[in-house]
């Protein structure tokens, strides 16, 4: 699955994100090491605090299907420059990344924009189990 293949899929999530109170639609594909494909898109309450991002309802599908060691995560926004995960989509793809350094997070938008970054830059020294102990 390439980086462009994923794009395509985010798009289409993105299509089918639920924002009625936004309308950010966002949409996420993510492959894992071992090639498994697992898409999001944001789904909105009126309780907004009930709101869950595309990174995350990826990230969950993938959690329950037994994927693990995700590589490439595409996201797919409407805006200028394209936005990169929220902090709690962040702290949520650092729970299942076995290195941060290997997961590339691209950005992209309607326009053609895209950005990327690996989640290790957008989340340094981030919190995991390890300090847990």
């Amino acid at each position: 699955m390439t980086e462009d293949d994923l794009a395509e899929l985010a798009i289409e999530a993105r299509d089918r994100a639920y924002a009625p109170y936004s309308a950010y639609r966002v949409g996420a594909a993510m492959v894992t090491e071992d090639g498994e494909v697992f898409v999001g898109a944001n789904v909105e309450n009126a309780s907004y605090g009930l709101s869950v991002c595309a990174e995350r309802n990826a990230a969950m599908r993938m959690a329950l299907d037994g994927g693990k060691a995700p590589r490439i995560l595409v996201v797919a926004t409407q805006s200028s420059p394209p936005g990169s995960p929220c902090g709690s989509c962040r702290q949520v793809l650092l729970e299942f990344a076995d290195d941060p350094r290997k997961l590339k997070v691209v950005a992209i938008n309607t326009a053609g924009e895209k950005q990327s970054w690996t989640l290790a830059e957008l989340i340094p020294a981030g919190f995991t189990g390890k300090q847990l102990g």
